[in-house]
């Protein structure tokens, strides 16, 4: 395991409810009050994930669990499995599930539910040893769930495309559709019947959004 270096906490809060809206209004029971609002660390994010069995991101310095429903789940690692191929047969890099750790801003450590980054991006295009790697993916893939926020989405997206991300993906299970956006205000909206293209970020990669919904028909 390779040393977590970070700066200390800078971020304090008035009101419980301050720190409810700069989080996206995420459910209260997923924000974890142990350690401190705005003191918890990388190497506090590790020991829960190790030792409680919790996914967590970890957000101005505060540890905000990650769930993830059996649907939800079931769509990850169906589209993980369409992007692994895909990725593998043209060497393009490397693809992560719900539990790909990555440091994508100062004090942002978030865990999207696939993701892919290109050799390009790790240092000597070599897969860093390390558990949460300082790197922002080329594509992030979120599966929405009851529990995600619009706050939190927003906030998300906004962080995704401050790091560098190229492409995000949010799926929605009840309705059969993916938002693609290409920046915060540009994004597309897909149906069941249409079909969800790699854009710039994996050329030729196609994969019809029936396909992939059909992982989850009668559940």
């Amino acid at each position: 395991m390779g040393v977590i270096t970070e700066s200390p906490p800078s971020i304090v809060w008035a009101t419980v409810a301050d720190l409810w809206e700069q989080l996206g209004r995420v459910p209260l029971e997923r924000i974890r009050l142990i350690p401190s609002p705005g003191t918890a660390t990388e190497q506090d994010l590790l020991d829960l994930m190790d030792h409680a069995d919790r996914i967590c991101e970890l957000i101005d310095g505060v540890l905000v669990e990650k769930t993830v429903g059996y649907i939800e789940s079931i769509l990850a690692m169906a589209i993980g499995e369409f992007l692994r191929r895909f990725v593998r047969e043209h060497k393009l890099g490397i693809i992560a599930g719900e539990g790909g750790t990555l440091k994508i801003l100062p004090r942002q450590v978030r865990i999207p539910d696939v993701s892919f980054v290109s050799w390009g991006r790790f240092p000597g295009g070599k897969l860093p040893q390390i558990p949460i790697p300082a790197i922002a993916p080329d594509l992030a893939v979120e599966v929405l769930s009851k529990s995600n926020s619009e706050g939190e989405m927003r906030r998300k997206l906004q962080e995704y495309f401050a790091a560098g991300v190229r492409l995000v993906w949010y799926l929605d299970p009840p309705t059969r559709t993916a938002a693609v956006y290409t920046s915060p205000e540009q994004c597309e909206t897909l149906r069941e019947g249409d079909t969800l293209t790699g854009g710039d970020v994996l050329l030729s990669f196609e994969l019809p959004l029936r396909e992939l919904f059909s992982e989850i028909e009668g559940l």
